[in-house]
C-alpha cells in the first residue's frame, strides 16, 4: 500500500511579526517544518509532499531534496490547499496522511497509529484527537452512539453545550486517496471564503461511512505554532525532549531546565553536563567528559575523559583529556591534541596544539602549530596580523615560552628552545636556544634534560 504525507505549510504566518516565513523558525537548531516533515517521512512510503505559499522559494530551497513541493498561489483554506496535491497524487497512492508543517512536537508513533487506524479502517477518514481541558482554539469532535466521529465543530461556532466537549481535533488526517479527491471538489466554500479539510469529515458521516479517531496521550504534541509566544512553548517542549533522550542514553544533564541542547547534538555515555551549558550545531561530545556550567559549545569535537569549564567554542576540535577554562575560548580551527591544558581567559584561532602542550592563561595564540609538551606561558601572544595578511607561527617540542612573550609571525622556535619573561621574538630561534630581550637575542645554548620515563 502505498503512503504519501502531505504537509501543509503555506500559511502566511502573519501573528508571528516576522519576515523570515513561518516554517522556517528555529526550534532547538532547525526549522519547525524539518520536524513535521521527519515524523512524514518515516511513515510515507513515497516522497512527502510539502504545499508551500508564502516565502515559497526560501522554504523549497531549505527543504530541497527530503519532499517535493506545490504551491498554492492563493490561501483560500485547508481543503483547497490539499487539492493542490491532487495534480501531483491522484492515482499514484493509496492513503494521504495530511499534517501541519507548523506543528513540530508530532510523533512519527503517533502517525503511525494514525496510518494504521485508517489501514483498518473501512470508512475514508481516520483522524487524530486529544482529550483536554485546555482547548487552545481547536474544534469539538462530536461522537455518534457507535463512537465513531459524527462531526467537527469549529470553536467559533460551537454552542455553549459543545464548547463544553474536551475532545479535541488536533489537525492530522488520514484519507482514502481516491475518496478524498473526488470528495475535496465537494467541500463548500465557508463564508469566510475558504474551503476547510473538516467539511470532508460531514461529507463521510452524510455518506454513511465511518470516520474513525484516534486519542492522543500526549497533549505536547498537539502544540502548533502561530505566534512567538507558541514558538516558546514548541521550543520548551523539544528542549525537554531532546534532553529526555540523553538521559536516557546515560547522559547526566545536572539541572536539565537549564541545559540547552540543539537536536544535531551527539553526547557519550557517563559525560556531565553542568546547568546553564549550550550545545549547538554538530557538536559532538564524547564519554566520561564534564562540560560546564556556563560554557557555550558550538559545532565542536570533543573525545573523552574532557573537562570544559565555563567555555566558548566554536568550530574546533577537542582531543581526549583535555583540560580547559574557565573563560577559554576556541575559535574556529583550533585543535587541541590529547592532555593539552588550557588556562583561564585563553584564546586560540586556527591552531594547532600538539599533546601535552600546556597553555597558561591570558594567552592568544593564531595561526600557530605547537609540538608536544611545549609550555606556553602566561601572557603569551602570537603575533600574526600585520595589517594585510595572517603569518604562521610554528613552535616546536618541548619549548618554554616565559610569561609576556611575544611571537612576530612569521616565526620558527625549534625544539627544545627558551624564551624568557617580556620577550619580543622577531626571529627564528635555532632548537635548544634560549632568547631574551626587546628584540630577543640569542645568549646561550640550552642542554635538555631527559624525559622522565
Amino acid at each position: 500500500m502505498k503512503i504519501t504525507a502531505v504537509l501543509l505549510a503555506a500559511g502566511q504566518g502573519t501573528r508571528m511579526k516576522s519576515d523570515l516565513p513561518k516554517m522556517l523558525h528555529p526550534i532547538c537548531g532547525r526549522p519547525m517544518l524539518f520536524y513535521a516533515l521527519d515524523a512524514a517521512h518515516s511513515v510515507s512510503t513515497e516522497t512527502p509532499l510539502v504545499v508551500i505559499g508564502h516565502g515559497a522559494e526560501a522554504v523549497r530551497e531549505a527543504i530541497a531534496g527530503a519532499a517535493n513541493c506545490v504551491v498554492q498561489e492563493q490561501q483560500l483554506g485547508t481543503g483547497h490547499a490539499v487539492m493542490q496535491a491532487e495534480a501531483s497524487l491522484k492515482g499514484k497512492t493509496d492513503l494521504v496522511l495530511v499534517t501541519y508543517g507548523d506543528m513540530p512536537l508530532l510523533r512519527t508513533e503517533t502517525l503511525e497509529k494514525l496510518v494504521a487506524a485508517q489501514q483498518a479502517n473501512p470508512g475514508p477518514i481516520s483522524m487524530l484527537t486529544i482529550v483536554h481541558d485546555n482547548p487552545r482554539g481547536f474544534g469539538r469532535v462530536l461522537r455518534a452512539p457507535d463512537g465513531t466521529v459524527a462531526a467537527i465543530v469549529e470553536e467559533n461556532q460551537a454552542t455553549p453545550d459543545q464548547l463544553q466537549v474536551k475532545e479535541l481535533n488536533v489537525g492530522g488526517y488520514c484519507f482514502d486517496a481516491n475518496w478524498l479527491w473526488a470528495s475535496l471538489h465537494q467541500v463548500p466554500l465557508s463564508p469566510k471564503g475558504e474551503y476547510y479539510l473538516t467539511d470532508t469529515v460531514e461529507l463521510a458521516v452524510k455518506a454513511g461511512l465511518p470516520v474513525q479517531a484516534i486519542v492522543m496521550e500526549d497533549f505536547g504534541e498537539t502544540i502548533g505554532v502561530n505566534t512567538r509566544v507558541h514558538l516558546s512553548e514548541a521550543e520548551t517542549a523539544m528542549r525537554a525532549r531532546i534532553n529526555e533522550g540523553h538521559m536516557l542514553a546515560g547522559v547526566t544533564l545536572v539541572d536539565p531546565p537549564s541545559t540547552y541542547i540543539e537536536y544535531q547534538v551527539s553526547i557519550g555515555r557517563d559525560t556531565v553536563i553542568w546547568p546553564n551549558t549550550y550545545l549547538f550545531g554538530s557538536t559532538v561530545i564524547g564519554e566520561h567528559c564534564q562540560v560546564g556550567p556556563g560554557s557555550h559549545i558550538s559545532d565542536t569535537r570533543v573525545g573523552n575523559h574532557s573537562k570544559l569549564l565555563m567555555s566558548v567554542t566554536e568550530g574546533a576540535v577537542i582531543e581526549d583529556h583535555v583540560d580547559m577554562g574557565p573563560f577559554a575560548r576556541l575559535r574556529k580551527g583550533a585543535h587541541l591534541s590529547s592532555h593539552v591544558h588550557m588556562g583561564n581567559f585563553g584564546e586560540v584561532k586556527d591552531s594547532t596544539l600538539g599533546p601535552g602542550v600546556k597553555m597558561g592563561h591570558f594567552s592568544y595564540i593564531g595561526n600557530a602549530t605547537i609540538g608536544a609538551e611545549t609550555n606556553i606561558g602566561a601572557g603569551t601572544i602570537t603575533c600574526n596580523y600585520d595589517g594585510e595578511k595572517k603569518h604562521a607561527t610554528i613552535i616546536g617540542e618541548d619549548v618554554f615560552i616565559g610569561s609576556d612573550t611575544m611571537l612576530v609571525a612569521p616565526i620558527t622556535l625549534g625544539d627544545g628552545a627558551r624564551t624568557g619573561a617580556g620577550s619580543v621574538v622577531t626571529k627564528n630561534v635555532p632548537s635548544d636556544t634560549l632568547v631574551v630581550g626587546v628584540p630577543a637575542r640569542a645568549i646561550r645554548k640550552l642542554e635538555r634534560k631527559p624525559k622522565k620515563p
